[in-house]
């Protein structure tokens, strides 16, 4: 299992992760409002702005204040760590 840090202590099971998308787009804004009107999202932004939104398997959307370029360079990291 590869833990994925998506910011301020949190971690993500990057197995578990479907897509990771930038939230400032109007279909990541719209997913993001979906899944809080169904209870499944969760907030890792610590009170930042959003700035990605990542997908798990599991039909939850987290949020995080990292770049989603950054969220990828820390993935690739991880791996080589592995």
């Amino acid at each position: 299992m590869i833990l994925l840090d998506i910011g301020f202590g949190n971690l993500v099971n990057a197995d578990r992760i479907i897509a990771v998308t930038a939230a400032d787009a109007a279909p990541a804004k719209r997913m993001i409002s979906a899944a809080k009107e169904k209870n499944l999202a969760v907030d890792a932004t610590c009170g930042r702005k959003t700035k990605s939104v990542i997908v798990m398997d599991s039909g939850h959307i987290v949020l995080s204040a990292k770049e989603t370029d950054r969220l990828l360079k820390n993935s690739e990291k991880d791996g080589e760590q592995q």
